[in-house]
């Protein structure tokens, strides 16, 4: 029964780190001028556009675990060591693996292949009006900045896509944090799956800092999947670039 169940969190991985892993200071107060949802996503898209134009590239080594408790309790580690060009794209190199080799075959293997998928079409899995509804729900202040708050719902229930809330920094318009559930139940067996993101900035860009989902199975047990994407070694920006940007790399 166990493999069944764990089969099935696999599949669901699919789902859970295209979502997130496809993903995203200046000012103690929001802009002057109140914005509406449009004109957020807006002002998110124009900066994610100028921050995928100046970032160059970046290296760092990933640190993905996933356990699970059911009837056995069983854990898998793996360190994935990521380059992103932006002639190019990112390359993954698994350093090493350790515990359960049905869960880093099976579930983190799977979710570093997810992410590939998810980034060879960015159009389709974008924080933009042609996948997303958005909402202006609320504002809050998120390690001491000013966040806009918006509900985010799919327009189509794709494995890629999410629905829940986002977070984005009030003035540099990156998403810095998410809660959601994925659009589309991977597996009948799951009844469901629950996805923290955060980003941090580092230098003038932000970036993937962790991304956690429980997965709650249908005849018992939970597995947490997480992501910490560690310290980066990013390219230093040109003289004269904008500082601040953001972007779902």
């Amino acid at each position: 029964m166990l493999p069944r169940k764990l089969r099935c969190l696999a599949t669901a991985v699919v789902c859970l780190f295209a979502v997130c892993g496809a993903w995203r200071a200046h000012g103690d107060s929001l802009p002057p001028a109140a914005l509406n949802a449009a004109q957020i996503v807006e002002q998110m898209e124009r900066h994610n556009e100028a921050r995928n134009q100046e970032l160059k590239n970046y290296h760092s080594v990933r640190h993905y675990t996933v356990e699970y408790k059911g009837l056995t309790t069983i854990d898998a580690g793996m360190d994935v060591e990521v380059r992103y060009d932006s002639a190019s794209g990112k390359t993954f190199r698994i350093v090493s693996q350790s515990g359960s080799k049905f869960l880093c075959d099976k579930v983190l293997k799977r979710a570093v292949d997810s992410e590939k998928e998810a980034a060879g079409d960015k159009s389709s899995t974008a924080l933009t009006p042609a996948n997303y509804k958005f909402e202006l729900v609320g504002e809050e202040r998120l390690g001491g900045r000013p966040a806009y708050v918006l509900h985010v719902e799919p327009l189509t229930e794709s494995k890629f896509l999410y629905r829940g809330k986002i977070w984005v920094d009030g003035a540099d318009f990156a998403v810095v944090k998410i809660e959601a559930e994925p659009a589309k139940n991977p597996s009948f067996w799951i009844s469901r799956t629950q996805i923290n993101f955060t980003s941090t900035k580092t230098g003038d860009f932000w970036l993937p800092e962790q991304n956690r989902s429980e997965t709650k199975v249908r005849i018992g047990g939970t597995a947490v999947l997480t992501i910490r994407y560690g310290p980066y070694e990013v390219e230093p920006l040109m003289a004269g670039t904008t500082a601040g940007l953001a972007s779902s790399r």
